[in-house]
């Protein structure tokens, strides 16, 4: 597990936290993410919150697929924030680690890549595979 954050890496933190800041709406996104790609590009999604929860959509899914639809699948690396609710009394957006069906998709669709989350001092880097330990594949 990597534990040192680059440049790059605080920038990407920084573009989830302005995409949420920008496009938070209480009950339809509170999650933003932002991903580079290992030709340096930058995309980034946010959380679709429906009454249907099973109908929900992860801000990291919009942000792989917004890569995937420009021809970009090679990722590097990937964070999420969280915006808080008005009511919260903690006002700042922290990064937080991806669902379970998030680090599933991750590993599948870029196995390699590393994701920025909440550690014990501090943030971390891991890559996806470590955070889905014994994932289960399709054999060919």
């Amino acid at each position: 597990m990597s534990d040192v954050l680059t440049n790059d890496d605080q920038e990407l933190i920084e573009v989830a936290r302005r995409t949420i800041t920008e496009r938070y709406k209480e009950n339809r996104h509170h999650i933003g993410s932002a991903l580079r790609t290992k030709s340096g590009r930058i995309f980034t999604g946010v959380h679709l919150d429906t009454y249907v929860g099973r109908a929900s959509v992860c801000a990291e899914a919009i942000a792989v697929g917004q890569a995937m639809t420009a021809g970009e699948s090679d990722i590097e690396t990937i964070v999420s924030v969280r915006h808080p609710r008005p009511r919260e009394t903690y006002r700042e957006i922290q990064v937080v680690s991806p669902c379970g069906i998030c680090r599933e998709m991750l590993a599948d669709f870029a196995p390699q890549c590393r994701v920025i989350l909440p550690a014990e001092k501090g943030l971390a880097k891991p890559l996806v595979t470590e955070l889905l330990p014994n994932k289960y594949f399709r054999r060919t």
